[in-house]
C-alpha cells in the first residue's frame, strides 16, 4: 500500500527514515516524490528496508543522490514476489513516469522487421513496424527503415519475390513493371508456378537465416544439372540469381563469423552527456545500427547507465540470445534472469575482452565515441544559434522551447494545424503535435480562424496540466508563419486566455516573397528583417520550413485517409482487413452494398452475425 508521511512540508533524510518502522525486507519497487507529489525516482530493492535505510543516512552520499534526498518528502512503495519482478516493474514505471534522477532512455521507437506473409498461396515479403499480429515469419530487428528497403531491394533482386498487397495481386490481368526489370517472377499472372515461388520463398528465408554460403552452393549445383539436362533457360536463370547472390553478400559490409544473433551495446560518456551504440546482428549479418542519448546525471557511473538503458531498451522488445556488451552491468544476474524470461530462453551477458566480439565492441565504441562528439559539437553550434536568436529579438535569455506553428489545407478542405518544437538539443520530434481542425463555424480558407483553433486548444491544455509552469512543456517563444495580421491575432488569443509573458515573432516572406528577405513582426514593434548571411536568418528559415514540411505531411495523410474512405468504415465490427478482404471480393464498395447475404457470408473473415450486420446496414441506408 503507497504510505505517506504525516510531517507535512518536512523533506529529506529524517522524512525517508519515518518509513522503516513498517518495511520489511520483500523485495520491491519503492518512488521518492517531492512536496508536490511529482516523482523523483524510481528504484528497485532485493530488501526494501535496507535499501531505504542508505537513504535515511545523513552522510555518505553524492551529490546528485544527496540532492534528492533533500527533495524527498514522501515515498511510496510496492512489495513483488522476487526481485526479477521488481526489476521489471521499476523499468515499466521509469519509462512511464520518467522521473528526473532516473537515467530515461528518450528516444525508444519500434523497429522494422522484415515480414514473409503466410496467409496467401503465394506469399508477400514486407516491412513490417509494431505488434507482431498478422501471420507469417519475422525477420529482423533492424536499424531503419533504410536498412530493411535495402534488404528488400536485395531479395526482390535475387529470388524474385511479390511486395504487392494482396488487393493488387488479385486484379492484375498482366505483369507489372517489376516483372520487365526482373524484379518479381509475377505469380499474379501465373508466370510461375506455386512450387515454384515456395522455393524461392524458402529460398530467401534460408538468407534472412544466414545460410547463404550453403544456399549458394545448393544453387550452383541445380544450375550444373539443369545444365547437362539441356534446360538452358533454368540454368540461365540459377546462374544469374548466384551472381546477384555474390553480389549482396559483397556488399554486406562487416558480417561476422563467430556471431550469429546477438545486439553489440556500447557506452561512452562524456561532458556530463552519453551515448549508447547498439548493433543488430542476425544470422552472422550487420543489420544496422543505431545511437541513443539518454539522460543521465553528473556524477552517475557507466554500469548503472547502461543497467537502466538495457531494462528500458527491452521493455517492448524480445532481446537476442546474446549482448555483448562494452560494461558489465552491477545486477548482471537479475537482467539474465528477466530478460530469459521475456525471451523464453537463456539471455547470456559478455563482456569480451579478445577476440571477434571485442572487435565488435571496439567498433561500436568508437561509433559511440564520434557520434557523441558530433553530438556536443552540434550542440554548441545550436546554443550560439539560441543566443544570437536572443540577441536578435532582445528576449530576456537565449530559449530552451521554441515552437513553431503553422496551417496546412486546400481551400479549406482537410486542414490541419501542425506544431514543432526545438530547443538546445535540435529538433525535439517526439514534441511535435498536429491538431485536426474542428472548427464548423470557419470559412474555408480562414487561417486565422484555424490558428486561433490551434493555439486556444494548445495552451487551455497547458494552463490544465501545467498551471504553475513547472515542467519544460511550457514555450519560451512561439514562431508564427505569417505578418502583421497573424501576429494580432496572436495576440487577442494569448490576452483572452491570460498569457502575457511569453514573447512570439511572425515570419513573413516579405514584399518580394522571397526567402532571404523574410520581415518579422512582433506586437509593438515595426517590422525587422535580418541580414541574408545570418546566421540567425537560417536557423529560422530551417524552422519554419520544419514546420511547414510538418504541416503538409499531415495535410496530405488526413487527405489520403479522407480519398481512402467508404462506406465501410461506418459499420462496427469491420476493421481494415475485413475491409480489404471485402473490397477484394467485390471489386467496390458500391458492390458491397448490392450483394445479398450469401454472398457477403462467402467473404473470408465475414461469419453469419457480421454478414447480417453489413446487410442491415446498406439497406437502412436505402
Amino acid at each position: 500500500m503507497p504510505q505517506t508521511p504525516e510531517s507535512g512540508p518536512a523533506t529529506g533524510h529524517e522524512v525517508i527514515h519515518a518509513y522503516l518502522r513498517s518495511l520489511d525486507n520483500s523485495p520491491g519497487v519503492y518512488r521518492m516524490l517531492d512536496v508536490q507529489s511529482r516523482v523523483l525516482y524510481v528504484g528497485k530493492a532485493r530488501a526494501l528496508k535496507k535499501r531505504v535505510s542508505n537513504y535515511a543516512k545523513p552522510t555518505g552520499h553524492s551529490p546528485r543522490i544527496a540532492r534528492m534526498i533533500r527533495e524527498t518528502a514522501a515515498m511510496m512503495f510496492l512489495t513483488t514476489r522476487t526481485e526479477t519482478e521488481a526489476l521489471l516493474l521499476e523499468q515499466n514505471l521509469i519509462k512511464q513516469l520518467k522521473p528526473r534522477y532516473n537515467v530515461l532512455l528518450r528516444d525508444d521507437k519500434s523497429f522494422p522487421n522484415i515480414l514473409v506473409t503466410r496467409d496467401h498461396a503465394f506469399p508477400q515479403i514486407m516491412k513490417h513496424r509494431g505488434a507482431k499480429t498478422a501471420k507469417g515469419d519475422y525477420f529482423g530487428p533492424f536499424a531503419s527503415a533504410g536498412a530493411v528497403n535495402r534488404t528488400l531491394n536485395q531479395l526482390q533482386r535475387v529470388f524474385l519475390l511479390r511486395n504487392c498487397t494482396d488487393a493488387t495481386f488479385e486484379s492484375r490481368s498482366r505483369p507489372c513493371l517489376l516483372y520487365q526489370i526482373k524484379r518479381c517472377s509475377a505469380p499474379c499472372t501465373g508466370q510461375i508456378s506455386a512450387a515454384d515461388y515456395a522455393g524461392s520463398v524458402n529460398d530467401a528465408m534460408r538468407f534472412l537465416k544466414g545460410d547463404s554460403t550453403e544456399l549458394q552452393a545448393q544453387l550452383a549445383t541445380q544450375m550444373t544439372q539443369a545444365a547437362e539436362a539441356m534446360e538452358f533457360e533454368r540454368a540461365a536463370a540459377l546462374r544469374d540469381r548466384i551472381r546477384a547472390l555474390t553480389n549482396v553478400q559483397s556488399a554486406q559490409g562487416i558480417n561476422p563469423r563467430g556471431v550469429r544473433e546477438a545486439d553489440v551495446i556500447a557506452l561512452h560518456m562524456e561532458g556530463g552527456q552519453a551515448c549508447v551504440q547498439v548493433f543488430f546482428i542476425r544470422a552472422n549479418q550487420n543489420w544496422g545500427n543505431k545511437d541513443y542519448y539518454p539522460r543521465i546525471g553528473p556524477d552517475i557511473e557507466p554500469p548503472e547507465v547502461l543497467e537502466a538503458f538495457l531494462g528500458q531498451f527491452y521493455d517492448q522488445k524480445d532481446p537476442p540470445p546474446q549482448l555483448i556488451l562494452s560494461h558489465m552491468i552491477e545486477n548482471a544476474d537479475l537482467m539474465v534472469d528477466a530478460l530469459s524470461q521475456k525471451l523464453g530462453r537463456k539471455v547470456e551477458l559478455l563482456v569480451p575482452q579478445r577476440g571477434e566480439k571485442a572487435e565488435l565492441v571496439d567498433g561500436a565504441l568508437r561509433n559511440a565515441r564520434e557520434s557523441l562528439a558530433r553530438r556536443m559539437a552540434e550542440g554548441q553550434a545550436q546554443t550560439k544559434l539560441l543566443e544570437g536568436l536572443a540577441d536578435a529579438f532582445t528576449l530576456d535569455a537565449p530559449p530552451q522551447r521554441i515552437e513553431v506553428y503553422d496551417n496546412s489545407h486546400i481551400q479549406g478542405t482537410d486542414a490541419v494545424g501542425a506544431m514543432i518544437v526545438a530547443g538546445p538539443d535540435g529538433f525535439l520530434k517526439s514534441q511535435y503535435r498536429k491538431f485536426n481542425i474542428r472548427g464548423t463555424d470557419l470559412t474555408p480558407g480562414d487561417d486565422f480562424g484555424m490558428m486561433k483553433e490551434v493555439l486556444t486548444r494548445r495552451f487551455q491544455r497547458l494552463l490544465k496540466e501545467d498551471p504553475d509552469r513547472e515542467t519544460a512543456i511550457w514555450p519560451d517563444l512561439l514562431l508564427i508563419d505569417g505578418g502583421a495580421g497573424q501576429v494580432s491575432a496572436v495576440k487577442q488569443i494569448m490576452d483572452d486566455l491570460g498569457i502575457d509573458d511569453i514573447p512570439f515573432i511572425g515570419v513573413a516572406k516579405g514584399i518580394d516573397r522571397d526567402q532571404g528577405k523574410e520581415e518579422f513582426h512582433r506586437p509593438g514593434h515595426r517590422p525587422t528583417a535580418l541580414q541574408r548571411n545570418d546566421p540567425v536568418l537560417y536557423f529560422i528559415q530551417r524552422l519554419r520550413d520544419e514546420a511547414h514540411r510538418f504541416a503538409i505531411g499531415a495535410h496530405r495523410a488526413k487527405r489520403a485517409k479522407a480519398v481512402s474512405a467508404t462506406p465501410l468504415d461506418d459499420i462496427a465490427g469491420v476493421g481494415a482487413a475485413r475491409k480489404r478482404a471485402l473490397l477484394a471480393h467485390f471489386g467496390s464498395a458500391k458492390a458491397v452494398a448490392r450483394a445479398d447475404l450469401a454472398d457477403l457470408r462467402a467473404v473470408d473473415g465475414v461469419n453469419e452475425a457480421l454478414a447480417q450486420k453489413i446487410y442491415d446496414h446498406f439497406h437502412e441506408r436505402g
